[in-house]
């Protein structure tokens, strides 16, 4: 049985029973819920915390910068370099994030910033709300 009609099974079971997310999961509820995961992603940077930052990406990621990484474990590979100094080479915050209808993506968008604070770029990550009930990065590119 393919992963997608076990969703849309999953996703016309929940619709006939009204849903499992409750009242209080509002499209602004959700975009916290993402906004908070985006700075404890971002944190993982600052505390140089490799193993951490790896949790935070989707088994089915891709990531675009110089070369497309595929999947948790390239990401996790590709981003180690930025890792291994003491001081961290970057940081991002969310400036926005919106939650699709559905509320299982998400994009989280704002600027990254050089060690001294100058704004260097902006990142566009799209959240997934995976099964195990966390949001992950599953789509991740930055530009100038």
């Amino acid at each position: 049985m393919s992963r997608r009609w076990v969703g849309a099974v999953a996703s016309l079971v929940l619709a006939g029973l009204g849903g499992t997310r409750g009242e209080a999961e509002t499209p602004e509820t959700l975009a916290a819920q993402v906004r908070a995961r985006e700075v404890a992603f971002a944190q993982t940077m600052a505390d140089r915390d490799h193993a951490a930052f790896a949790t935070f990406v989707s088994e089915e990621a891709l990531f675009l910068g110089a070369t497309v990484l595929r999947g948790r474990e390239a990401v996790a590979a590709g981003w180690k370099a930025f890792f291994d100094d003491p001081e961290a080479p970057f940081s991002w915050e969310p400036e926005r994030v919106e939650v699709i209808d559905s509320g299982m993506l998400a994009i989280s968008t704002g600027p990254v910033r050089n060690p001294e604070g100058e704004r260097v770029g902006t990142f566009n990550s799209t959240w997934r709300l995976e099964d195990d009930g966390e949001w992950r990065v599953i789509l991740d590119i930055g530009c100038p």
